[in-house]
């Protein structure tokens, strides 16, 4: 995230606080990983469906 070296307690990160601004990203939808829109998948949008 700072661009300091890693350490190995925290590996990859530099430190705690760098690991826990990185996992807020992720929660906050600031990366994403893009797929197929939800309607295109067959057998509709509930997994759980026909169970």
């Amino acid at each position: 995230m700072c661009g300091r070296p890693t350490e190995p307690a925290t590996r990859p990160f530099c430190s705690k606080r760098c690991a826990d601004i990185d996992l807020s990203r992720w929660l906050g939808g600031v990366y994403r990983i893009e797929g197929p829109e939800t309607a295109d998948v067959p057998g509709g949008s509930d997994p759980d469906e026909g169970l």
